[in-house]
This record gives structure tokens, sequence and C-alpha cells, in this order.
């Protein structure tokens, strides 16, 4: 089998881990500190990987500058604003929600930056599988209670929503070519720069350094900072970014069955039906016109 056929799912199972090392990740660092610090490792695992494996770098300051920008809407403002607005009292269901909105943000802005049509069963896979991610999380939010969620982390949520999906268009517009692992490794310095001032701002820099931060530490860099991204990467090359940005859609309800497996939440069936219906709107999103 190809990889242009495993890579999508590949993608979605180490992506939607990231909910489990969030949670997880609260326990032993404040949340802007713990991503600092993942940045910084993946930019110089990436910078030696590169060196290893003859990666060429870029010799333009624009490709590099472009590079850094997409790095800082793809990851340092997209995951610092949810990673701080979980850390706020956002339920990870209803983040999850918001994340989910991702996709139609992207097909709706894609024609404007790129010119990128969508056809009609296209949009209707887009349609369902936010519907799906809906019937999916919404029991379990409203399951929670009466809790009050602050008005502003919601916000920031959606300003993290915006920015991926700015970052996801920017990343097809300006960076159509050059290799892979050196432009991973610029953003992931793009991500830094924006993350690590926020942190010191808005933080203590506390860490409890020990086996279960090293775990998580290793596993957020390795298989999410690197694996999936430079998949998601790939997927980005190869196909439209709307089909890419579909498979988003996929996370929150694998993130659910990943929840009830590690930390006993329940996998009612709502969640099952809402990752069938994803399920499909992936599939007539991503499926080639005849």
């Amino acid at each position: 089998m190809s990889l242009d056929r495993l890579a999508p799912a590949i993608f979605v199972l180490l992506w939607s881990t990231g909910w489990v090392v969030a949670k997880y990740a609260t326990f032993v660092s404040e949340p802007l500190t713990f991503l600092s610090i993942r940045y910084l490792t993946a930019a110089i695992l990436f910078a030696g990987f590169c060196l290893v494996s003859g990666a060429s770098w870029p010799r333009d300051r624009r490709t590099i500058a472009h590079a850094v920008v997409s790095g800082a809407f793809l990851h340092g403002i997209y995951l610092g604003a949810v990673w701080w607005a979980i850390g706020q009292g956002v339920p990870a269901a209803l983040s999850s929600i918001i994340a989910a909105l991702q996709p139609l943000m992207t097909a709706l802005a894609a024609p404007f930056f790129i010119g990128e049509r969508l056809s009609g069963t296209q949009k209707m896979g887009l349609g369902l599988g936010f519907l799906g991610v809906l019937l999916a999380v919404l029991p379990k939010f409203f399951g929670h209670g009466a809790a009050e969620i602050p008005a502003l982390a919601i916000v920031i949520n959606m300003l993290g929503m915006a920015a991926v999906t700015y970052g996801t268009i920017y990343q097809k517009q300006y960076l159509p070519t050059g290799d892979i692992r050196a432009i991973a490794t610029l953003q992931y310095v793009g991500a830094l720069i924006v993350t690590f001032p926020f942190a010191m701002g808005l933080e203590n820099l506390h860490v409890d350094f020990g086996l279960t931060f090293v775990a998580l530490l290793a596993w957020a860099v390795l298989g999410i900072s690197m694996g999936a991204i430079l998949l998601l990467l790939y997927l980005l090359r190869r196909g439209q970014v709307s089909r890419a940005a579909s498979l988003i859609y996929l996370v929150p309800p694998i993130a659910a069955v990943q929840a009830a497996a590690i930390f006993g939440e329940e996998l009612t069936i709502p969640m099952i039906l809402g990752t069938t219906i994803s399920v499909v709107g992936v599939y007539l999103t991503n499926r080639k016109a005849a």
C-alpha cells in the first residue's frame, strides 16, 4: 500500500494523541512552558535530522521568512491558544468542536487566497464531517454540568482555530516547493519565537522534571511534532489544502476513543455514530473526481 493511502490514517492517529498529551502535561508543567520546551526540542532534532539526511536548506531570505511565519501560525499561535484555553477552563470537548471548524473555515477561505474550488460532493463531505463531530462531542460537553466557561478563553480558543486555518493556506500559498525537513525545522523556530515570550509573561516556567515529563515530551516531539507534522506537510504538497484540513474532523472522535481507553471516560453511542458520519464526510471530501 502506497504512502499516499497510508499517510492520512497515520496522521489522524498521531495527531489525535495530542489531546491525551495535553491532558497529561497539565500534571507536570504549565501549558506554554511545556510547548516552548517541545518546540525547542523539535527544532534541534529536526536540524540534526536535516544535517544527517542531507536536507536542502532554502537559500533566499523570503522562503526562510515564509517558513518561520507559517510555523508561528500553524504551531505557535494555534497550539498556544488551545492549550492556554484548556488550562483556563475550556473543556477539551468544546475545544475540539472549535478546532473542527477549521476545515469549514479553510474551505471558505481557500477560494479567496489560492483560488481553490470545491465540488458539491466535497462541500457535502465537509458539512457531514462537522455534523459528525457535533454529534460525537456535544453530549459529552453538556454532561459536564453547569460549570462556567470563561468567555475570554473561548475567544482565544477560536483565535487559535483561525490561526491554524490561515497557517494552512499560507503554507500552501507561499511554500509549494522546498525540502519539507528544512521547512519543518524553520517552522518550529517560528513557533518558539511566538510561544516563549508568552510563557515568560503569563507563567512561572515551572516544570516537574521526571520520567512522566520525559515520556510526554518524547512522544509530543517524535510522534506528533515530527511524525505527524511531516505527514501533514506531505499531504499539503500532494493534494488540496481543503482535503488535508478535512482530516481534522476525525481527530475529536478518535481522541474520545483514546480517552475512553486510557482515562476510562465513557464511550457513548453518539460518539460512535458521530465518528462514522465523520469518516463518511472525510471520504467524500477526499474522493477524487471521475
